[in-house]
């Protein structure tokens, strides 16, 4: 019985272990970095989020369909080989431009999918542009963007 008990803690600590490591290195970026969130502007979302940045376009890969029939769910994938700290993802057809930032755990796979919600409207003409930006864990930034068009009423849709 005695070794039953001790190889059920022995797992259960193994299992927590993980989850308080992540809870320790991961960072709040809505506490941390409020004004990225109410950014209007991609760059401006980029600049409170990391400050001021010159990164490179290379070593990212988003999927996203050339032309999506609703904006309500607009598939989005997100590939890198780059050795990532963190990644964020920005829009510039909602009224704030940041979308999503992931704390990436060492050694993580950036390896994602997520769906997010696109608008169009008047003012965009149903175009526009999803960014990702990496933080490396060697201190540089990366960047990647691809165009959509998004029928009118997307968000509605």
């Amino acid at each position: 019985m005695e070794r039953r008990k001790f190889l059920g803690l022995g797992v259960m600590a193994l299992v927590a272990l993980p989850a308080t490591i992540s809870a320790i290195s991961s960072i709040d970026f809505r506490a941390t970095k409020p004004d990225a969130w109410t950014a209007h502007k991609v760059d401006e979302a980029i600049k409170a989020l990391f400050g001021d940045i010159t990164p490179v376009e290379q070593g990212i890969e988003l999927g996203l369909p050339s032309v999506a029939s609703s904006g309500a769910a607009v598939p989005l994938t997100i590939k890198s080989e780059i050795d990532a700290k963190t990644v964020a993802i920005f829009q510039d057809m909602n009224p704030e431009s940041a979308t999503a930032v992931f704390n990436v755990p060492e050694n993580g796979i950036v390896d994602y999918f997520m769906k997010i919600k696109l608008k169009a409207t008047d003012e965009n003409g149903g175009k526009g542009v999803v960014t990702a930006v990496i933080e490396g864990r060697d201190g540089k930034f990366y960047i990647g963007k691809k165009t959509l068009d998004v029928a009118k009423g997307g968000c509605e849709g």
